[in-house]
């Protein structure tokens, strides 16, 4: 059996992971991404957005991924409230139910809304590890395997300290 090698490809864009995801899977996925929001826009109207917390399943083209798992997370203006962090707990919640549903026995999780999005990579490092670990109590069998998948050295001094 031959064994695949690890995907280790560096984006030059490093502005927004989403731009990263779309870089390497391929023109396929932004195509499959136009045709699920212009089905959207024919239904919500012409200018309808996708909701922060509300994900969106697609192919994983050339990514060494089934499925693809978009998620609009929250953006930070100023100071931080409850509803942001509400909001970010279901962006992690709401795409493991999608998961869920799926059948999708993994999934890996960047730092969402903490680049461009301006949430506190420490407090956002907190929710995460909260929610999913939350979820995977009430459903046990449900996931094989939950990846925090970090960038910054910061990130992955957060998430280590909350996984302890």
């Amino acid at each position: 059996m031959t064994q695949k090698k690890p995907y280790t490809h560096k984006c030059r864009n490093r502005r927004s992971i989403g731009n990263c995801i779309h870089t390497f899977a391929g023109i396929q996925l932004r195509a499959e991404c136009d045709r699920q929001m212009r089905k959207l826009r024919a239904e919500y109207g012409a200018d309808y957005e996708q909701p922060t917390a509300v994900p969106m399943l697609t192919d994983g083209y050339n990514l060494p991924a089934k499925k693809v798992v978009h998620i609009v997370g929250p953006i930070v203006q100023g100071r931080l409230t409850k509803d942001l962090e509400k909001d970010l707990a279901d962006c992690y919640k709401n795409t493991l139910d999608l998961c869920l549903e799926n059948e999708l026995k993994s999934v890996a999780f960047c730092c969402i809304s903490t680049g461009v999005f301006h949430f506190p990579n420490k407090r956002a490092a907190e929710i995460a590890v909260k929610t999913v670990t939350d979820w995977m109590k009430q459903h046990p069998a449900a996931m094989e395997r939950v990846i925090f998948n970090v960038f910054k050295d910061e990130d992955k001094a957060y998430y280590e300290a909350e996984l302890q």
